[in-house]
């Protein structure tokens, strides 16, 4: 579980993103895409199949002869949030092609919402492109309708979310993503280097490599080696640096083979930053939510990776006021906390899902109880997220420019994962900067989760 980035709305889309003004004629279709970088990768996809096909992408609903909603359905509120997206494409459109998690259960959406026009679940490709050829026959011009070599996307030009496999095969109780997306496929490890080759032919920078279990890749193809590239993610993280950009990993799991990844973090391949989701720090906690019950080790582990790696920056995420939590398993979180100072910090109060087996655990916190613990949590994470950044300040660090407006130029750091993570502002001598530049800045200044630096020559 992590937290997700902002949604991409046909209304909100930067309109820098969909750059072609749709021929006379051409039909037109719009994208709301919901939930984490997966859906986001799913929603490209598809878009890059339908410009394939001669459709125009519109960046608003008016403009757009149909409408595809890429929802979540991870969470009661994610759903409650898809609902809503669709109503309002609905209100706004009239034509409506629903498509990703939540398409799981196509009988709650249609409860909701019986006007939709098609309904198909994750990763089903070819259905959604059959939802729109119904709706919206297609019109090709081979001589006008040409696809750029790195397909459609809906980030800026200079990262991107490279996709190394689908589905989970681990059982935690509070999670429906392996009923929704399946058991763990794993992409040939050939094609994963092939599309991030062309991903920064095409001006990529920074490859943000996402999965749901990115630990576990290629373990349902037991490691396969193909065309000099093998299926393991050692492997992968190794051959991935070597192509001049950032790499940067998402939602690794625990395992201890995570270890031989420090080194080619120490070495530059790799970003040094590590995206795991702990989820819980007391054994009985993590028993309960069916993971491995070991944060004790785990802090071993860390201490190990960071003595190997010092610059190493740790991301997690984790669950308050899970079945059965009592004030003693989070003192011991809170305490966990203290000896870990993980650099970055997401937490959820505990949902119950549709279909999850932890709806049946006894003893369910009170939503009092898990908001006060949330707020403690919280406190505790902006005070060692404070304090880390705090002693950044006076340091030269290298940064990959976003944004640049009349006020100042929005970067990242090597600790920074988009959308997700904080940022570093320049706000003099940015004038020269581009988005996807990467310059060295000298940090000065530092707030709870935002650097300012200035441009070292």
């Amino acid at each position: 579980m992590s937290q997700n980035p902002p949604s991409l709305r046909p209304d909100l889309a930067p309109r820098a993103l969909i750059k072609d003004a749709p021929r006379a004629g051409q039909p037109t279709i719009g994208m709301v895409s919901l939930g984490c970088p997966k859906a986001l990768v799913d929603s490209e996809r598809i878009l890059t199949r339908l410009r394939a096909e001669g459709y125009a992408i519109s960046p608003d609903y008016q403009g757009a002869d149909a409408v595809i909603v890429n929802t979540c359905g991870f969470l009661d509120s994610a759903k409650a949030e898809s609902l809503d997206a669709i109503g309002e494409a609905l209100r706004e459109n009239g034509k409506v092609i629903v498509t990703g998690c939540l398409g799981a259960e196509p009988e709650y959406i249609t409860g909701a919402h019986p006007k939709v026009m098609a309904v198909t679940g994750p990763h089903q490709y070819e259905q959604v492109l059959d939802a729109v050829h119904g709706a919206v026959p297609p019109s090709p011009d081979p001589f006008i309708d040409l696809l750029p070599a790195s397909g459609v996307s809906l980030t800026p030009r200079h990262f991107s979310y490279l996709k190394i496999s689908e589905g989970c095969n681990h059982k935690c109780k509070f999670c429906i993503i392996p009923d929704m997306r399946g058991r763990l496929v794993s992409r040939p490890a050939h094609a994963v280097i092939r599309e991030a080759e062309k991903l920064v032919a095409a001006g990529v920078k920074e490859l943000l490599v996402i999965s749901q279990d990115t630990s576990a890749y290629g373990v349902d193809i037991k490691h396969a080696e193909d065309r000099g590239h093998r299926a393991h993610i050692t492997d992968l993280a190794r051959d991935l640096g070597a192509l001049g950009a950032w790499v940067r990993l998402h939602y690794v799991y625990p395992y201890p083979h995570v270890r031989d990844l420090i080194p080619l973090m120490a070495e530059g391949l790799v970003l040094p930053y590590l995206d795991i989701p702990f989820q819980h720090a007391h054994p009985e906690t993590l028993k309960r939510m069916a993971r491995p019950a070991a944060a004790a080790k785990t802090l071993d582990e860390i201490a190990r990776w960071r003595a190997d790696c010092p610059d190493i920056t740790l991301r997690s995420t984790f669950i308050v006021g899970y079945p059965g939590e009592t004030e003693e398993e989070f003192q011991t979180l809170l305490d966990w906390m203290d000896e870990a100072q993980l650099d970055r910090v997401g937490c959820f109060q505990y949902e119950d899902v549709k279909g999850a087996r932890s709806n049946a655990l006894p003893d369910h916190v009170p939503a009092e109880v898990k908001q006060e613990r949330w707020d403690r949590f919280m406190e505790k994470a902006q005070a060692i997220s404070e304090a880390k950044l705090e002693a950044k300040v006076g340091r030269v660090l290298p940064v990959i420019v976003d944004e640049v407006d009349g006020e100042g130029a929005t970067c990242r750091t090597q600790a920074d994962a988009p959308e997700i993570d904080g940022n570093l502002f320049i706000d003099e001598g940015f004038e020269e900067l581009n988005p996807g530049d990467i310059v060295t800045v000298e940090v000065e200044e530092a707030s709870d989760y935002d650097l300012w630096g200035r441009l070292v020559d």
